[in-house]
């Protein structure tokens, strides 16, 4: 959604933080707080990969480690509900 400033057409005070009608201000704030972010993120994301690796090294499985993070962000029935429908699954295959 862009977000438009009106001025008039005579005033040459605005023109330095408006382009087309767009408030370059906001705008560049917004995608500077986006970049930050981003950053961030990228950060955050070698820090946890680091997490991963030492637990790997410490012997743990990381692959049922993300199993358990992914089932505590869930709520508690759904996780229930996911795991009677796996033994019935299971008890349906033969194993």
């Amino acid at each position: 959604m862009l977000q438009r400033v009106s001025f008039p057409d005579d005033s040459q005070d605005n023109q330095g933080a408006v382009a087309g009608g767009i408030a370059a201000d906001r705008l560049r704030s917004i995608i500077e707080r986006v970049e930050r972010l981003e950053e961030e993120r990228k950060a955050l994301s070698g820090d946890i990969k680091d997490i991963y690796s030492e637990a790997k090294s410490a012997g743990f499985d990381v692959k049922v480690i993300r199993m358990i993070i992914r089932l505590r962000k869930q709520d508690p029935s759904e996780v229930e509900e996911q795991e009677t429908l796996l033994d019935i699954y299971r008890r349906a295959l033969g194993f």
